[in-house]
């Protein structure tokens, strides 16, 4: 059986050293701090090995945060780069691809052309008058309404996705007969925004042919097709003397670089012709050679291009 020895006592020495160690700490503090003004060199021995640990501890310190600064900016710069990938990825899925146009298209080129300079004809053979707050071409058998793509009423409207001042010349040149024809208000930018919903509008280059037959039936209003190869002055200036318009998509030359439409809407004595360009009001007031027409045709030959006659009453 164990003696019961009573509790034991704890012992002190590590209560002593500690003491004893704060008392060497205490007075090697006071005597560096004596040193370090009766002796600094004797001072700046003694303290330059704890200065030298603690100069290389804070290089390497600094060291540690730059390659940290380096990687972190690495890392932000290859995310940043992987989220512009990802997000051309996404618009290129998103963007469907353009298409080839399913019949042909006007081609449109909206770079301004400088034609030689022609003569403007004399007010008595067609003038630009205003009434009503509209524009008329005289000089035809009938009041004949013009539109121009470029004003600033619409230029800047769309067409489709498009400026209808750029690419409009579809919409307008259609504007101008349905209104001549059939009385109707039927502004450049109200037929624009018919083609669009009827599939007339061709994205970046004007519009489909079939604009203007398509067009013409939407408003109840007869389209022939004339063959260019087949057709002389004469012939067209039959039809617009008998009150008839005559639609032209023309190519390279006069009114183009590319395609533009315009409207033949009139005939004079000697043999001319009247035209209605959307785009220009200059090319509206002189009169044309009908054979510089035929010959400046844009070749396209889909849905009865490049040359259709409009009349409100049904062609024999």
């Amino acid at each position: 059986m164990k003696k019961f020895l009573g509790p034991r006592k704890k012992k002190k020495f590590p209560f002593l050293i500690s003491i004893l160690v704060l008392a060497v700490l205490c007075v090697g503090g006071v005597e560096l701090l004596v040193c370090s003004y009766q002796d600094p060199t004797l001072y700046a021995r003694v303290t330059a090995p704890v200065r030298a640990g603690v100069q290389r501890a804070a290089e390497a310190g600094q060291n540690a945060w730059n390659h940290l600064s380096r990687a972190a900016g690495d890392l932000t710069q290859q995310a940043a780069a992987a989220a512009g990938r990802a997000s051309d990825r996404l618009r290129a899925f998103l963007t469907p691809p353009e298409e080839e146009p399913a019949e042909e298209v006007q081609l449109v080129d909206d770079t301004e052309i400088a034609p030689p300079p022609r003569p403007r004809a004399v007010y008595t053979v067609t003038a630009l008058e205003i009434r009503d707050g509209r524009e008329y071409l005289t000089g035809g058998t009938q009041e004949f309404v013009y539109y121009n793509q470029t004003d600033e009423a619409w230029a800047e409207k769309k067409y489709g996705s498009d400026r209808l001042g750029g690419y409009g010349c579809g919409p307008a040149a259609m504007a101008m007969v349905v209104s001549s024809l059939t009385g109707s208000d039927m502004d450049p930018a109200l037929m624009a925004q018919h083609c669009v919903d009827h599939g007339y509008w061709a994205r970046k280059h004007g519009s489909y042919l079939s604009i203007v037959p398509g067009t013409a039936e939407d408003f109840g209003l007869t389209c022939t097709s004339l063959v260019p190869e087949e057709t002389d002055g004469d012939l067209i200036s039959q039809y617009l003397l008998s009150g008839s318009l005559v639609v032209a998509l023309m190519g390279p030359g006069h009114f183009t670089n590319g395609g533009h439409f315009i409207v033949l809407h009139g005939a004079t004595l000697d043999g001319s012709v009247l035209v209605a360009d959307p785009a220009d009001r200059d090319r509206s007031l002189t009169t044309w050679d009908p054979q510089l027409i035929l010959d400046e045709l844009s070749a396209s030959r889909s849905s009865g291009g490049p040359l259709w006659v409009i009349s409100s009453n049904p062609m024999q």
